[in-house]
């Protein structure tokens, strides 16, 4: 039996050319059920009011990217460089969305950022006890805290935490409810043991991010859901995913830097939001039509 169709929810990093008004807009009117909020896009005189708008639509707010959301310095975002200062501009993001009565079960999306000087040993200490804490006030808004493993080609640049294993033992020793892990297709879609890991996520999967990939020529160029080399195995990813007791929303998340001579930004956003749509609820029925493939 096919369970029901899950919230689709989209990314304002998917439509970073369009203002936050505009992002409320075109979601809403196609069909979009849920919303991640950018934080970037809000300004910072009017952060209630624009939260509000959202209030008046049927979007529902599954997760947020803060403006500074990585435990060390990653490429975007160098300074500061101590990670106890860092955090705190995360807290900060967590409460003024609770300011808004916008955090009481949102889940705000974290990296670990780069390793300094390269020493894993220490970097995983440091982001078990800051997270630790994190989660702690995360908890005291009524919020939750995901951590998100990114692909391989990001280590040393933005992440040291590559795989589900890595993040589950941070996430392990943390050892509180309401910090979790983020799964993105994209960034997990390469293990050749994925599908046992994702299973090894049970009850710890906050949320899911839904893409395509080709080979990038950028960090920023991603694909839209059955364009790339994911869309055979997406079905056997959902339902993993699925029956880790997950039911939330599947996310769209796409970058596309302008200087690409085909960027998804600089093309019909519109188009790009229902293909995706249309392929992720196709890949979501056959998840538990016949055996899937499951690795590349």
């Amino acid at each position: 039996m096919i369970p029901p169709l899950p919230k689709f929810g989209v990314s304002e990093f998917t439509t970073w050319p369009w203002s936050f008004e505009q992002d409320i807009e075109n979601y809403a009117r196609l069909g979009v059920n849920a919303i991640e909020v950018c934080e970037f896009k809000l300004d910072p005189e009017r952060f209630a009011d624009q939260l509000a708008l959202i209030k008046d639509t049927s979007l529902a707010i599954t997760s947020v990217q803060p403006r500074l959301h990585s435990l060390f310095p990653d490429a975007p975002r160098p300074e500061p460089a101590a990670p106890a200062d860092r955090m705190g501009l995360l807290r900060q993001t967590i409460a003024r969305f609770a300011q808004c009565g916008c955090a009481e079960g949102t889940v705000f999306v974290s990296i670990t950022g780069a390793a300094p000087a390269a020493d894993f040993r220490s970097a995983y200490s440091t982001a078990v006890r800051e997270y630790k804490a994190l989660a702690q006030y995360a908890a005291d808004h009524g919020a939750k805290v995901a951590l998100e493993p990114l692909n391989p080609i990001l280590m040393n640049a933005d992440t040291f935490v590559c795989a589900i294993p890595d993040a589950l033992r941070i996430i392990q020793e943390v050892d509180t409810t309401n910090f979790g892990i983020w799964l993105d297709v994209w960034h997990i879609f390469q293990d050749a043991a994925v599908l046992r890991h994702i299973e090894d996520c049970r009850g710890k999967v906050f949320g899911a991010h839904v893409n395509d990939w080709h080979t990038p020529r950028c960090f920023g160029d991603r694909i839209g859901i059955g364009d790339g080399e994911i869309a055979p195995l997406l079905p056997g990813l959902l339902k993993a995913i699925a029956e880790t007791g997950y039911t939330g929303a599947y996310t769209l998340e796409i970058f596309s830097e302008d200087h690409l001579p085909d960027s998804l930004w600089r093309g019909d956003m519109n188009a790009t939001i229902t293909r995706s749509r249309a392929a992720f609820e196709a890949a979501w029925q056959n998840a538990w039509a016949a055996p899937q493939e499951t690795t590349k």
